[in-house]
């Protein structure tokens, strides 16, 4: 009678005393009605018997060794499952679509620092001008040679029209405030003029009055170290002129 094939392998389990549980209790309830199997279960044992010894006695039958391997063999053989290509293909598609978000996250924030970097410029350039400005007006009115200029009007009203300027020769630099001026015709403007020591009156800025009659003109360009007697203010087209046209509305020597 043959071994019964469902009852190999655990016969060479048993027989390397490897079978446990549940599947030893029905192997050994079986070899007590099947003689075949029995004797098959006392070969391997003597097989392994014989294998053991192979390290420190003599060399075992090959035909023992044969029928262990092929009790071995007949062990179903399970191969670990893979992982389907589907999921890989989405766990791509998902850190495609995360690092595109990234790149366009940075992107806007990095245009939004721009914009933001840019502002920053505008107002810190603009504060550089603004305060360029006032050095500059503060070096006229404290310059050591500075000399105040009280223009008043040359025919006298109710709440006359007046002005102060202050020159300083070495800086040539000019700053001139102007009160209580009267409006002026139609493509007119105010002008003022640097009366010198010597000379022909040099133009110091054009200037309009606001609502309330005042105006100011602040460091306009000047020779360089001219030497200044008076100042005076006529009425001239807007585009100014060479020389003072009469009558002259203001003038004031300094003092």
């Amino acid at each position: 009678m043959s071994v019964h094939e469902q009852f190999a392998e655990d016969l060479a389990l048993h027989a390397l005393g490897a079978l446990e549980g549940g599947d030893r209790a029905s192997l050994e309830k079986h070899l007590e009605e099947c003689v075949s199997c029995r004797r098959e279960l006392e070969q391997l044992r003597g097989d392994s018997a014989l294998l053991a010894l192979t390290t420190s006695g003599p060399r075992p039958p090959a035909r023992a060794k044969s029928r262990l391997t092929e009790a071995v063999a007949k062990e179903p053989h399970f191969r670990p499952a893979k992982m389907r290509a589907p999921l890989w293909g989405v766990l791509g598609w998902l850190a495609t679509a995360a690092m595109i978000l990234v790149a366009f996250t940075l992107s806007r924030q990095n245009t939004h620092l721009s914009s933001t970097v840019a502002k920053l410029s505008g107002m810190l350039e603009e504060q550089k001008s603004e305060s360029e400005q006032a050095r500059r007006i503060a070096e006229v009115l404290h310059a050591p040679d500075a000399t105040s200029y009280v223009i008043m009007p040359v025919s006298m009203k109710n709440m006359p029209p007046s002005g102060k300027a202050i020159y300083s020769r070495e800086r040539s630099g000019l700053v001139f405030m102007a009160s209580n001026l009267n409006p002026l015709p139609e493509r007119k403007m105010y002008e003022l003029w640097l009366i010198p020591m010597h000379g022909a009156p040099v133009p110091a800025g054009m200037f309009k009055p606001d609502a309330h009659g005042g105006a100011m003109v602040m460091n306009p360009p000047l020779p360089v170290g001219l030497e200044a007697k008076a100042f005076a203010v006529t009425i001239e087209p807007e585009q100014g002129s060479a020389t003072p046209t009469p009558p002259i509305v203001m003038m004031g020597a300094g003092g």
